[in-house]
């Protein structure tokens, strides 16, 4: 199957969709047995599916708590360039904007996802 930019689309509404519910089910479905998550690029990443679902639910946020909107930046050869803008609806809120950057397999599932995220001043 040859990757589409809708391929790319799909995989961050299942991303969001994992956000929300937190569900170990819903995050493993995004990810390759051997994925690597780069939760910021200057860190080690967080390697295989295992790990990176219990890695995302030490820090998940809470279901209703951030509003998200991106736009996909572009795609090819199976990578894809997202633009995102999150905001948390916490006391005290905040806003950020992030990068990520998605390397998808065939099936559409990432073996490799870094992200950069920037606090707004």
């Amino acid at each position: 199957m040859a990757l589409k930019e809708r391929h790319l689309d799909r995989w961050v509404k299942a991303y969001r969709r994992a956000w929300e519910s937190n569900d170990p089910e819903h995050i493993a479905a995004l990810w390759t047995e051997d994925a690597a998550f780069y939760r910021r690029p200057d860190e080690d990443p967080v390697l295989g599916r295992e790990a990176i679902v219990n890695a995302w639910l030490e820090v998940a946020d809470a279901p209703g708590e951030t509003l998200f909107e991106y736009q996909v930046l572009g795609f090819g050869d199976g990578v894809g360039f997202v633009r995102g803008w999150t905001t948390y609806q916490t006391d005290p809120p905040g806003e950020y904007s992030n990068l990520w950057v998605i390397r998808l397999d065939k099936d559409g599932r990432a073996h490799e996802f870094t992200e950069w995220w920037m606090e707004k001043p």
